[in-house]
């Protein structure tokens, strides 16, 4: 067993937060650690914003990059991976969606940035998946507890605020405290944190989970410094029309494991990637022309992505 637990190697993986919290309950302080921060808001100079089935890593010498982060996690868990002897450290936005393949990429893209640097431990942190009326965060958890367990190197789990620990009761309805967390990749600072804009190419990354895409996508490129969409592509999807013409609530009830706590722009959202949908079919024709990703490169007079044209 490589997973550890509170400084100790662990044979068997929690069954659920519950278990881990009565095993160990060392991890609610670190969980209210955490909590105590107070969130920021996070412009998108010098970010790296992470969407759903999304992940990146990148080393603290990175030029174009201060703040890897994700936000809108409900039912979702905020995976961080971080290498404690160069400060290397990979993010995702885990739904249960290819989480042991993902497991395994963000490790190695963690090892990969280590090289050089002193020895250190691979150190792992998860935040989000409230406690939620159907379990939805319960069974996250199991699958990224599941995928780090059958990893052959020692992870130490020093972050776990999920569960009981991510929720907080109002009125009647249990709510997530942490939709986001920023890490600062200079100092490995991690922070509850908003995103007001969440580019680049956001409809398009967007679409690709709309659509049923059953991997999580690596979009940086850290030895290029590129953020990389795609390429990819997704069948045209049946009764845009349709899916536009619902009400807000309707759209809520039917497209989100969480309705009662999303954020206020869920909706506002789902219109933009499903209009964004109807009009890019064919993403492979009409978006990634001759199989190309879509790429972006760090502007320094603005600190914003542009996209690299060919």
């Amino acid at each position: 067993m490589v997973l550890v637990l509170n400084g100790v190697l662990q044979d068997d993986c929690p069954m659920d937060t519950t278990s881990l919290f009565m095993q160990h309950p060392v991890y609610r302080d670190y969980a209210q650690q955490l909590l105590s921060i107070p969130t920021k808001s996070v412009g998108p100079v010098g970010l790296l914003y992470v969407g759903q089935r999304e992940m990146a890593a990148a080393a603290p010498h990175d030029k174009n990059i201060n703040i890897i982060g994700t936000d809108d996690a409900t039912t979702c868990i905020i995976v961080v991976v971080r290498h404690s002897g160069s400060g290397a450290v990979a993010l995702a936005h885990f739904d249960g969606t290819g989480v042991d393949e993902a497991v395994c990429t963000m490790v190695a893209r963690v090892q990969e940035l280590a090289l050089g640097y002193p020895e250190g431990r691979i150190e792992l942190q998860l935040i989000g998946g409230y406690r939620d009326p159907q379990s939805y965060g319960e069974e996250v958890f199991y699958s990224i507890m599941q995928s780090f367990h059958k990893h052959h190197l020692e992870i130490d789990l020093t972050q776990a605020c999920v569960g009981e620990l991510n929720t907080i009761l109002r009125g009647d309805i249990n709510c997530p405290i942490i939709y986001g967390v920023g890490v600062n990749i200079k100092t490995g600072e991690i922070f509850p944190a908003t995103f007001p804009e969440r580019g680049p190419d956001r409809e398009l990354r967007d679409a690709r989970n709309f659509m049923g895409a059953q991997t999580v996508l690596d979009i940086y490129d850290a030895s290029l410094g590129l953020l990389r969409i795609g390429p990819f592509n997704y069948d045209p999807l049946r009764g845009a029309d349709l899916w536009l013409a619902q009400t807000d609530e309707f759209l809520l009830q039917h497209l989100s494991t969480s309705p009662d706590v999303e954020p206020p722009h869920f909706t506002h959202h789902m219109r933009a990637t499903i209009k964004f949908i109807q009009e890019n079919q064919f993403p492979a024709i009409t978006v990634f022309r001759d199989n190309r990703p879509r790429y972006y490169r760090r502007d320094e007079t603005t600190g914003c992505w542009t996209l690299v044209r060919y």
